[in-house]
């Protein structure tokens, strides 16, 4: 199977999960966008290595790092290898004396990982068909939302919504960037039309 570059284009607050955050992954030689939420701990061990600063205390990814670096380990890459019910499974390439280890890993770590050894993101197609968001050039929505619309859950909105109205729905939160509602949107509209 072809491996898809992904590059990170940045890390979002969740406005619907409590610290959550939205990391937005996007492919190198394409428009699609992937939508992760991570926890807050993660966000933080990836934020502080993309803005290149230093903490008082190694962190727990930090410590990871320098520990391989002790043994002679390299990270060569991390594939985001398969999406369940939402869950996106990944792994760790290592070597070691030209053997090559795989393991298993969180996709927030495994990219808080990825940053510190500056190991490439790959994915493949079927997980960007299923869970990436095309950005479109110029959508005609009216990106205007009031607080109590921010505050309702996406399945309350989406009740009475038909499937066109759910496409201009995501239009409008991808020009907003607000990645998790849109990846929450396209999960309902590949649900309705699986259906």
């Amino acid at each position: 199977m072809k491996k898809i570059k992904l590059e990170i284009a940045g890390l979002s607050y969740s406005q619907s999960q409590s610290g959550a955050y939205a990391l937005v992954l996007v492919e190198e030689q394409g428009q699609r966008r992937l939508p992760i939420i991570i926890g807050g701990f993660e966000a933080q061990a990836i934020a502080i290595e993309l803005e290149k600063m230093t903490p008082s205390r190694p962190l727990t990814h930090d410590l990871f790092k320098s520990f391989a670096d002790a043994f002679e380990v390299s990270m060569q890459e991390i594939i985001i290898y398969n999406l369940v019910e939402g869950i996106f499974f990944s792994k760790i390439v290592c070597n070691k004396e030209n053997k090559q280890i795989e393991i298993d890993a969180r996709t927030s770590d495994a990219i808080a990982l990825a940053v510190r050894f500056g190991a490439n993101i790959y994915t493949y197609e079927f997980i960007l068909a299923s869970a990436g968001i095309l950005l479109e050039g110029n959508t005609d929505t009216d990106s205007a939302t009031t607080e109590t619309q921010e505050e309702e859950t996406v399945t309350n909105e989406t009740d009475a919504l038909s499937i066109e109205d759910l496409q201009q729905e995501l239009n409008t939160a991808i020009a907003n960037e607000d990645y998790e509602k849109a990846s929450q949107l396209r999960d309902v509209i590949t649900k309705r039309q699986s259906n």
